[in-house]
């Protein structure tokens, strides 16, 4: 009966010594939690368990996994309508970029020279031949450095929202060398239409709110 007394004594006076331990162990210190393995998205956490600064990082999903269809597109606005025949317009909306120019460069060079059958080369300095290439081909390119204009210091690097690109394709296909040629009557290097009739909005989508 004393053993057990004593026994018991001992495992009191060692849990108080336990006790008071801990307390001061942790006094004004973090406690450890293992976040990248409990589960949840907490802490500075991009995912669950995943990213931040202390995580791994999370993983990107594959998205363009299986099979795709092209079922239209736009690259420069009325490039389709104003180069390509009626009938084949359709058609260029499913054909690859990559396969574009060898299919409809010629139809484009002979509606460019119908359109201005005196062309020689443009202000670009491009001929017939190197225009409709560049036309054929309907998608917007965007450099990875620089500016981002479709024509001004930069020529076709992108395109700023505000940017008069249908302007610019005119200028292009009737403005002669110099730029100046159809400037006066017929005028045909601009559309005459000079701003938006809406404002752009200052975040996305930054197209203007339709009307009601």
């Amino acid at each position: 009966m004393k053993s057990y007394k004593l026994y018991a004594v001992i495992c009191v006076c060692l849990s108080l010594f336990f006790i008071q331990c801990q307390e001061e162990d942790f006094d004004d210190k973090p406690i450890y939690q293992d976040q990248c393995n409990d589960g949840i998205k907490n802490g500075d956490e991009t995912g669950i368990d995943c990213g931040g600064s202390n995580c791994p990082p999370c993983e990107v999903a594959n998205v363009f996994d299986g099979d795709f269809f092209l079922k239209d597109q736009m690259g420069r606005p009325g490039v389709n309508m104003v180069f390509n025949s009626p009938e084949y317009r359709d058609s260029l909306n499913v054909v690859l970029p990559a396969q574009q120019n060898a299919i409809f460069k010629d139809i484009f060079k002979q509606r460019l020279m119908a359109m201005d059958s005196t062309y020689t080369t443009n202000v670009l300095g491009l001929d017939a031949d190197q225009m409709a290439g560049i036309f054929a081909a309907d998608v917007l390119w965007v450099a990875a450095e620089g500016p981002t204009e479709y024509y001004g210091t930069a020529i076709m690097t992108g395109r700023n929202i505000a940017e008069d690109v249908m302007d610019a394709n005119l200028l292009w296909i009737f403005g002669g060398p110099n730029g100046t040629k159809n400037n006066d009557d017929p005028l045909l290097i601009s559309d005459g239409v000079d701003t938006n009739d809406a404002p752009f909005l200052n975040e996305f989508p930054y197209l203007p709110l339709p009307f009601e």
